[in-house]
C-alpha cells in the first residue's frame, strides 16, 4: 500500500502547460489524448483527464453528427415541396 501512494504525485505545472499546448493542435490532441489515457507510464489524474476529454469529444461529435442529419433531412424535405 506504501508504494502506491508514492506513486501518485501530482502533475507539475509545466507539465499541465504543455499538456494544453499539445490539445491546442489539431489532430496531435486526439493522438495524444489517446497516449495519455491508455499508457501505463501516465499519472492515473492526467489518464483520468485523458479518457474523460475522450468522452466528451464523442459525445460532440454524435451531437454534431445529429445536428447534421436533421439539418440535411429538413433541407430535403423542404426542396420536395
Amino acid at each position: 500500500m506504501e508504494n502506491q501512494t508514492n506513486q501518485y504525485k501530482p502533475v507539475s505545472l509545466g507539465e499541465w502547460m504543455l499538456t494544453i499546448l499539445l490539445t491546442a493542435i489539431p489532430i496531435v490532441n486526439i493522438i495524444m489524448l489517446f497516449v495519455w489515457g491508455f499508457s501505463k507510464s501516465t499519472q492515473p489524474s492526467k489518464a483520468n483527464w485523458a479518457k474523460a476529454s475522450l468522452i466528451w469529444l464523442a459525445i460532440v461529435i454524435v451531437i454534431y453528427i445529429l445536428i447534421f442529419v436533421a439539418i440535411l433531412g429538413g433541407m430535403s424535405a423542404s426542396s420536395y415541396q
